[in-house]
Order: structure tokens, then sequence, then C-alpha cells
């Protein structure tokens, strides 16, 4: 089986300008491979670069070192020395994104920021809003606060449209950053569910999950990430 992603060798250091270019590494010699219908988990103590490698996968932070290789469009790109351009196809068609922190355009009604990315794609904008409906109600989002920006929401109601927008696309490949740090049990079971549904669809996954039990429920491998720790 050809794996959807594909990592070797990579590191990353982080330059401090502002305090006399001081280098400080995170991760080194990252090695791993991630295939269709899998889920691995990246485990470890906070600060051992976990969310960094989720981040390098993703194109949002820099590989200074190795190779990134994600299957886009039946090719495999190297995120490590992609074009921009390149990395925001890669993004639109191929990686989905659930991080800690909803961004959103402010004032935009929820449904559409859970819909955007099926419009993005192509779908029709009542089908995406309609689909979009559908993944918010199995989280338990009320209808009445649809229209409503998720700005105004709790925090255990934001995280829940994260995940929503997150996991309404079928990206063939899904990074997920702590998806369920806010959620009480019901809504963890219900994202457990979902990852299980990626999962028969094929779609591979790295997550960094902090909860036991969540973690055991997703995980087809766990990798301890203290083994890629750098050197200072």
């Amino acid at each position: 089986m050809s794996p959807m992603i594909e990592i070797s060798s990579a590191s990353k250091t982080f330059t401090m300008h502002l305090q006399n270019g001081v280098r400080l590494p995170v991760v080194s010699g990252v090695s791993m491979q991630v295939n269709a219908g899998e889920c691995v988990v990246l485990a470890g103590p906070s600060g051992a670069g976990k969310s960094s490698i989720l981040k390098m996968i993703f194109g949002n932070y820099s590989c200074n070192h190795g190779r990134i290789a994600v299957r886009h469009d039946g090719a495999l790109v190297d995120i490590a020395t992609a074009q921009p351009r390149d990395i925001l196809r890669v993004r639109r068609q191929t990686i989905g994104y659930v991080s800690q922190f909803l961004r959103a355009v402010p004032r935009v009604a929820t449904l559409d920021v859970v819909a955007e990315p099926l419009i993005t794609n192509g779908v029709a904008r009542n089908e995406a809003r309609a689909q979009a409906g559908a993944l918010l109600r199995r989280l338990n989002i009320a209808e009445r606060l649809w229209t409503l920006p998720p700005s105004t929401f709790s925090g255990g109601e934001q995280q829940r449209v994260n995940i929503a927008r997150g996991f309404i696309s079928d990206m063939p490949i899904l990074l997920l950053d702590e998806p369920t740090a806010s959620l009480d049990g019901a809504n963890r079971k219900i994202v457990v569910d979902l990852v299980a549904e990626k999962k028969v669809r094929g779609v591979a996954m790295v997550a960094i999950v902090h909860d036991d039990e969540v973690r055991n429920l997703i995980a087809d491998r766990i990798i301890d990430v203290a083994s890629f720790a750098a050197a200072a």
C-alpha cells in the first residue's frame, strides 16, 4: 500500500531574530508513514514538538531539512520544498486541519463558516449548507445558533464548530490537533465516531490527543515524539 504521508529525516529549528539570532532546535530526524484509513497519534510531553510536526505537514512551518511527501492528485508532493501556490492547492484539495483554535472571518454565520470548505471546492451553496447543518446538529450545536458568528460562542461550542468545519470535506488527509480538548464526554464520543467513519472512507489521519481514553479509541499506531527531540 502506498503511504498518503511519508516523512523522512525532517527537522525543524526556530531562529529567534529578536534574541540575536539564537537557534532553538525543536525536532530532528522525524521519519514516519501514514497509510490510507489509518490514524497515527503523536504522543509525548508538552513542548516535544507534536504540533510542530503537524504544522510542517500542513506547510505552516518550514522544514529545515528532510522530506515531507503527501499524496496529492495521484502524485507525491514534497511540502518541504513546494512553492506556496502548490501548498495552497494541496490544502484546498487534499489536507484538512482541525487546530485547537477556531479561526473564522468575523460576523460570518456559523453555518457558512462550516460550509465554506465545500463551497470552495465547487459544491453548490445550498447543498454545502445542508451538509453543514447536518454536522452541526450531530455535534449538538442548536439550530438557533447557526446564523450567529461562532465568535459569540463558548469555548466548547467553538471547538465543535471547528470540528465540523474540519470534518465536512472528504479530504484524503486529515490533521487533528487536540480536537476533543474542550469537549464533554458525549461530544468526545461523537468525535471518536467521526474519526472511525473517516477511517472507513480511507482517510489518513495524524492526531494529537492528550485524553488517554480518546487516544486509545482512535489510534492505530502511537508514535512517541520524544524520540525525535532535537539536541540543543
